[in-house]
């Protein structure tokens, strides 16, 4: 239900309907009760009409005339306090046939937010927040009841800045993403609008903030524009990979000649060091060179239906004498051990080694590589996590570019190739971060039970 700052007039409507109804009651009695006495003179009167001499009888029968007139004023005065009775009665009836058609409206309304997906929030003109629904709720989670207090309750979403920016400011296009974090669920992106609130006569009484989970919407962006560069790159690569190779075989070819000759000859030290130098320099190149290669390349996976946790569990006990003299402990949690994906198992080998390695370079000093694995609704998700010190925000957008690294060494190209392995797969490599340490996430479709390789 959407949660309303409510009035109470109810009890106020009643407690005027019944004192009205109380003194037309009193009204009625009083005018009943003049025209018993008026009644009463009358007959008195008549009675001593009929003593009096002759002479004085015309002056009493015109007193007798004036208390007709006014027996008959007092009966207008009882018939205005009933229908006034019936008017209020009647008024009272319409009044809350009324209220509880707005109650229905307001209702549905309400109704109608909740269902909403997306959050709404209003407020007064002070800043208050005046009624929120559902989803709001459920995005926000405010520690108590909210409804009543200013914004800066909500303090998951800075919506009380957002709020002035857009007072300063009163356009439609000024809108703002946060990002939100809660332990245990997915972080998401919540884009916040802000419009002003007016009542039937156009007055602004507030505002009206909506705020659109946008978090699929940010990660397609994110991945058509990575998709967008890893077109360019591909081709330039594939390129430079063609003009490069044969002069850089034919260097490598004309060295080692080289080296034979001096061999034969007898050459300095000093010689032989620079051409061990042009040797390495050669490998090296051709190294890069592979790696260009790789990410470029867009060969058929050679699919079959694998064991998740076993392919993780290898590569665990490939890495661990490395990690034991880092100073790091692995450890691998799933609730089930048949997690069965199809999959390439070389390449998803690579993808799981190159995260459980950069983990382990993010913690010179040792520390932990928590692996879960967890079974959701047709996927698998693998969640690689280190408790190093995070990657610093002005890097978080470069971290799954190809070309990009904060290493020494290396081509920047491990985590873009991997996230192309991923895409291949139909599946996804996203990734969280905190000063705590980083999580990357694989999210794999699992195997139909019926599928046959």
């Amino acid at each position: 239900m959407f949660r309303v700052h409510h009035t109470e007039t109810k009890k106020t409507y009643r407690l005027a309907v019944i004192g009205l109804l109380l003194l037309s009651v009193a009204a009625l009695s009083v005018t009943v009760w003049v025209m018993i006495d008026f009644l009463r003179e009358q007959s008195i009167v008549e009675g001593l009409i009929e003593n009096l001499p002759a002479d004085a009888r015309d002056s009493a029968k015109l007193l007798a005339g004036e208390l007709r007139w006014q027996f008959r004023l007092t009966i207008l005065v009882v018939l205005n306090v009933v229908v006034t009775g019936i008017a209020v009665v009647l008024f009272s009836q319409a009044y809350r046939s009324s209220q509880e058609s707005l109650r229905d409206i307001k209702a549905l309304a309400s109704d109608i937010l909740s269902s909403v997906d997306q959050a709404v929030i209003t407020t007064d003109l002070t800043g208050n927040i005046t009624s929120i629904n559902r989803r709001a709720l459920e995005l926000l989670t405010p520690e108590s009841e909210c409804v009543g207090q200013p914004l800066e309750v909500l303090s998951t979403v800075p919506l009380h800045d957002f709020r002035n920016d857009w007072l300063a400011e009163q356009s439609t296009m000024v809108m703002r993403d946060f990002h939100l974090s809660k332990k245990g669920a997915k972080d998401r992106t919540l884009r916040a609008f802000c419009q002003a609130l007016r009542d039937y006569e156009g007055i602004e009484t507030g505002n009206v903030l909506q705020l659109r989970d946008v978090s699929e919407r940010v990660l397609i962006e994110d991945q058509m524009r990575r998709m967008e560069r890893y077109m360019g790159l591909g081709s330039l690569v594939g390129g430079l990979h063609h003009e490069i190779k044969n002069p850089l075989a034919a260097l490598s070819l004309h060295v080692q000649l080289l080296e034979e000759q001096i061999d034969d000859q007898g050459t300095s030290v000093e010689v032989r060091q620079m051409l061990g130098v042009i040797k390495t320099e050669v490998t090296r190149i051709g190294g890069v060179l592979e790696g260009f290669r790789d990410f470029a390349s867009i060969g058929q996976l050679k699919l079959a239906l694998l064991n998740l946790i076993n392919l993780i569990t290898g590569i665990v006990e490939l890495v661990k004498p490395r990690a034991e003299q880092c100073k790091i402990d692995i450890t691998v949690n799933s609730i089930n051990s048949l997690v069965e994906i199809l999959g390439d198992r070389v390449r998803l080998e690579q993808v799981v080694l190159n995260l459980i390695v950069n983990a382990m370079e993010a913690m010179p000093d040792g520390g932990k590589i928590s692996i879960d694995v967890v079974i959701l609704t047709d996927v698998a998700q693998v969640e690689v996590t280190d408790s190093g010190a995070g990657i610093p925000v002005e890097l978080q957008d470069k971290v799954l570019d190809p070309y990009f690294t904060t290493k020494n060494e290396g081509t920047g190209l491990g985590l873009a190739i991997c996230d192309k392995i991923m895409r291949q797969h139909h599946g996804s490599l996203e990734f969280r971060t905190s000063e705590r340490g980083t999580t990357f996430l694989i999210t794999l479709p699992t195997a139909p039970r019926n599928n046959q390789v």
